[in-house]
């Protein structure tokens, strides 16, 4: 690994949670369990003294682009009712997290000011440096863009030394693992080759942005008890995605 690409403990970070991180192995809904599993994690980078801002998912509520493609629903609209998924899942990490004595607020691109705060930048950052986790919901606000990306666009916003983007698989492979026996996982990899290889670390557009603005990304497994401590902490987990 170059100087460049050194682990280190980061002071303020971003983690992307899928939708799925909220529900059981190929099930729907919000899953108790798994909720008190993510939230604990959370909590325990949170008591770290980073300043964590999390963007969340909303496939286990909805899938706007599975209903879109049915041909019943507008694109646009599908992506709004997928954005209101992602609402429902901060909000029940919100209430888990309270429940643990961690102090966080949520902050939604969409106006839902009767159970969160609107996303303003300024307000986002007081919030992180009195130590409070803050949970990003309901994308970009706009049709048309992922979560990927807004966890790009947020990180970028909230000046984050990395986005972290947590799965259910231990980093970037040079194949799908589960396809190719001989697909193995690469320790680093550059923006340009992951894009150039369309190795499926994000959406291009969310790529394109963290190579721009120099916002490494690592992917890694938060299946793994204690994962998300270790990464913020510095330890080489995963695959850190970088400039070079």
């Amino acid at each position: 690994m170059s100087p460049t690409t050194a682990r280190r403990p980061y002071k303020r970070v971003l983690l992307k949670l899928s939708g799925e991180s909220f529900c059981a192995a190929g099930g729907f809904g919000i899953d108790p369990a798994e909720l008190g599993v993510i939230a604990g994690e959370v909590r325990d980078a949170a008591r770290l003294g980073v300043q964590l801002s999390v963007v969340v998912g909303g496939g286990n509520i909805i899938r706007g682009a599975e209903l879109a493609a049915s041909g019943h629903i507008h694109q646009a609209t599908a992506d709004y009712m997928g954005m209101l998924g992602t609402v429902i899942n901060a909000l029940a990490l919100k209430e888990k997290l309270v429940s643990m004595d961690v102090e966080c607020r949520v902050l939604s691109a969409l106006e839902v000011r009767s159970v969160a705060e609107p996303f303003i930048r300024g307000r986002a950052l007081r919030h992180l440096e009195k130590g409070r986790v803050v949970i990003l919901a309901a994308g970009t606000g706009n049709p048309f863009f992922t979560t990927d990306t807004c966890a790009a666009l947020r990180a970028t916003e909230l000046e984050c030394e990395v986005l972290l983007k947590a799965t259910k698989v231990d980093g970037v492979y040079t194949a799908d693992p589960k396809r190719d026996p001989s697909a193995t996982r690469y320790e680093s990899v550059t923006f340009a080759e992951a894009i150039s290889k369309r190795l499926g670390v994000m959406d291009m557009t969310a790529l394109a942005m963290c190579q721009e603005r120099h916002i490494p990304v690592l992917v890694f497994d938060f299946k793994k008890s204690g994962n998300i401590s270790r990464v913020i902490q510095g330890e080489s987990i995963g695959t850190l995605v970088h400039n070079g």
